[in-house]
């Protein structure tokens, strides 16, 4: 089964930034620059996390996986933007004045 994950990491040396973000964008869609939703197998999710252990410094960088569902289940209702509109028309755009 297939769940919805969403990736977020904070590493702070510039090259390995790099590398982090070329390594997500092979599992999932930015919705930031170190924001993606990712649509994974239980396999894909660990193949993802040994890449990117291969890549961060464990002791200075981080990176949050937050399990957000089923695949199936309607993952957009679980997430509210505020300000410019992402270029998915499925997720949602919260609005506040």
């Amino acid at each position: 089964m297939r769940r919805c994950y969403l990736v977020c990491y904070d590493v702070g040396d510039e090259k390995r930034l790099r590398k982090t973000h070329t390594v997500m964008l092979g599992y999932g869609d930015p919705l930031q620059y170190s924001v993606f939703r990712c649509i994974l197998s239980q396999q894909e999710k660990a193949l993802m996390m040994v890449r990117l252990l291969e890549v961060i410094h464990p002791k200075q960088d981080r990176v949050l996986v937050v399990d957000l569902g089923a695949a199936n289940e309607c993952v957009s209702d679980r997430m509210e933007f505020i300000g410019r509109p992402l270029a998915d028309p499925d997720l949602p755009e919260a609005v506040v004045v």
